[in-house]
């Protein structure tokens, strides 16, 4: 039999449309893989009683998984939650992941300034005037973000890890190493496990993963002219040639028989987590793993109930629980936190609203060992301000007492930049005619979709991308730098309501483009006030301000909107207009269209990992915030430069290894 190579694989991939996410079901039949059992051990503290050996403040994708392996090894730890652990429809449906982030059970509203300059942020037209910003949803809830996150779990390019190790001369960061925390964490049910394991997934952790099914798309016909005719020829290099192997491209059954034939090539070539793929860094069309498990999302929240319920004693979770500051002994050691017990008492709750503190009860609690702060990149830097952690200038103009001078605090955060390019559609996507995206009343019948959704199957156990690509912006670029996704939605970022349009639009279908590896460092979080209560302000100094001075991301996402325009141009008479940003923006009208309109979702960086010789660095490669003891920072705030296409897994993996490296201090202080 001949064998595949990468470049026909490349090609059968454009015949079946696969990076195609419309169903939660693996195209493997069968679940692979199961859970190891929890076993929790036992160890003596040597903690005073009324201490817990660790306190971790933050439950999303750094510091649950952190919490969770403390307690698992035998350690008495408190995990701190701002949010509360409230569940329904909007949490387990993937679909309705637009619909969590603006379920006030859940969100924390941010507003965010994309420039200093007032009138260039006025100019896009997601600005709230009376909050002088544009919406960036997080989550105040168990799991945090990862309780209303679109749930894509691709790895990032090995070039991330390998950077870090150079910069900090820590070689436990090399990207070979950096593998095993991936294979550790995953339990992936789209691969057959082997012996041999070429792949490099994990089988048997506590992250479920899931590539989804692209039968689903087959019936539409408008979303078939999108890939069979736009998506194949916009990649060109003969990516079209298949297709001949397809006597009619629209006949449904023809289709069905293809990806059952070539089912086995879809299990390695066709994804971007197997090792294989990871190391060649390819272009085209992709899959999108999804945290997903039985149709459900997945994340920390189901993990660290799993540990809790198994370790009793040993994991505490403390919800609503709004910590103020780090406690310090003499010495910069962190002995404990101090925290505000009460609902919704941060102003990003949208419920916080004409609330006070009043109600809220003041407390502490100690930490034996170490305090892990875990709040994100945005929280992460405010609270160590609070603290007395920080630029020291900043901190005296609201009043707080100078314990570091840490500059680097706050400082160099980056984020994605992100457009969307919205076409009208002739006709509404069949896909979505039984699709009413809400959960049913109570006494109501539910949708032909949320029954399939029950069933673990069907449009809603995806988070509704369609087609995925990974390729270089220009072929000069080191690395692939945009993931291009459809979703059969319109979608021109986040402003307040901004879910509800997948019930109101039938006949949109959304390119998002996702430039990654940005090159801009400029953002920066700093405090509004020395009130904890408030959020901080947040500004990510985009384009003409940031420190891109060639302009190569701007000059990425023009040739990003350029190949989506491409494809649609190629799809045929199934497109009617695009609407977003409109056919007839081009050239300096484009530029300043991506200017006002980008956004962004992946907030990280503003507490950045290097070596003590860099005065702007925070914490060095063992998480330890410089110039204190046994405090420690596990979130997207650490990495020194943004990491791939989708943060979460990279946070999921430092986890990990942040577990390993506070386990091993523990044992050789315990020897």
């Amino acid at each position: 039999m001949k064998r595949t190579t990468r470049r026909d694989f490349l090609k059968l991939a454009a015949v079946t449309s696969l990076a195609v996410s419309f169903d939660g079901c693996a195209l493997l039949k069968s679940r692979q893989g199961s859970p190891e059992p929890i076993h929790c051990a036992e160890v003596v503290s040597t903690s005073p009683s009324d201490a817990f050996d660790y306190v971790v403040i933050g439950s999303g994708a750094g510091g649950g998984p952190v919490a969770a392996n403390l307690a698992k090894a035998g350690y008495r730890v408190a995990l701190l939650e701002a949010g509360g652990d409230d569940e329904n429809a909007n949490y387990s449906v993937p679909v309705f992941h637009g619909s969590a982030s603006e379920d006030p059970a859940y969100s924390w509203d941010y507003f965010v300034k994309h420039y200093e300059d007032a009138d260039r942020r006025k100019r896009d037209s997601k600005y709230v005037p009376e909050k002088d910003g544009v919406l960036y949803p997080r989550a105040g809830t168990l799991g945090g973000c990862t309780a209303h996150n679109a749930m894509i779990t691709v790895y990032p390019h090995n070039s991330d890890w390998d950077r870090i190790a150079k910069v900090t001369g820590d070689a436990s960061w090399n990207s070979g190493n950096m593998r095993t925390y991936f294979e550790r964490l995953e339990r992936c049910q789209y691969v057959h496990p082997n012996r041999d394991n070429f792949s490099r997934h994990g089988f048997h952790g506590w992250l479920t993963t899931n590539m989804a099914d692209p039968r689903l798309v087959i019936p539409d016909k408008q979303l078939l002219a999108v890939i069979f005719l736009g998506v194949a020829k916009a990649l060109g290099e003969g990516l079209d040639q298949p297709f001949r192997l397809l006597k009619n491209p629209f006949d449904i059954q023809e289709w069905r028989t293809v990806l059952e034939e070539r089912e086995g090539l879809l299990k390695s070539h066709y994804d971007p987590n197997d090792w294989r793929i990871v190391v060649d860094n390819p272009q085209g069309t992709f899959g999108t793993p999804l945290a997903t498990d039985g149709g459900k999302r997945t994340g920390t929240r189901e993990h660290i109930r799993a540990v809790a319920n198994a370790c009793p004693g040993k994991l505490t979770v403390i919800t609503h629980a709004l910590a103020t500051r780090i406690l310090f002994d003499h010495d910069n050691r962190a002995i404990g936190v101090e925290y505000l017990q009460g609902k919704s008492l941060y102003r990003a709750d949208p419920r916080a609203k004409g609330t006070d503190a009043s109600g809220a009860v003041r407390r502490t609690i100690k930490a034996g060992k170490e305090v892990i702060l875990s709040a994100g990149a945005f929280n992460s830097p405010q609270l160590l301000k609070l603290s007395g952690i920080g630029p020291k200038g900043e901190l005296k103009k609201f009043g707080i007492e100078v314990r570091v001078d840490l500059p680097g605090v706050g400082e160099n955060l980056q984020d994605r930049y992100e457009v969307g390019v919205i076409t009208e559609m002739e006709h509404d996507l069949e896909v979505l005619s039984d699709c009413t995206f809400e959960p049913p009343a109570p006494g109501q019948q539910p949708d032909p979709c949320f029954s399939d959704w029950q069933k673990g199957k069907g449009v809603y156990a995806t988070n509704g991308v369609v087609v995925g690509i990974i390729k270089k912006s220009k072929s000069e670029r080191p690395l692939p730098d945009l993931y291009v996704f459809g979703v059969p939605s319109y979608f021109k970022g986040y402003f307040p309501t901004y879910s509800d349009a997948s019930r109101h639009h039938k006949n949109y279908f959304t390119w998002a483009i996702l430039k990654a590896h940005t090159n801009n460092t400029a953002g920066r979080v700093t405090l509004r006030s020395a009130d904890p209560r408030d959020v901080p302000e947040i500004n990510f100094h985009y384009f003409d301000e940031s420190n891109d001075q060639a302009q190569q991301d701007l000059e990425s996402v023009v040739e990003g909107v350029e190949f989506v325009r491409k494809i649609m141009r190629l799809s045929g008479p199934v497109t009617k207009q695009e609407v977003i940003p409109g056919e007839n923006i081009k050239g300096d009208q484009l530029k300043e269209f991506i200017k006002n309109e980008a956004w962004g979702h992946h907030a990280s960086c503003s507490n950045k990992m290097g070596p003590k010789s860099d005065p702007m660095a925070v914490v060095d490669s063992n998480f330890r915030v410089y110039g204190t003891k046994s405090l420690r920072i596990v979130d997207a705030s650490v990495f020194p430069r943004i990491p791939g296409f989708f943060i979460v897994t990279s946070i999921y993996m430092i986890s990990e290894k942040a577990s390993e490296v506070i386990l091993a201090d523990a044992t050789n202080q315990s020897v």
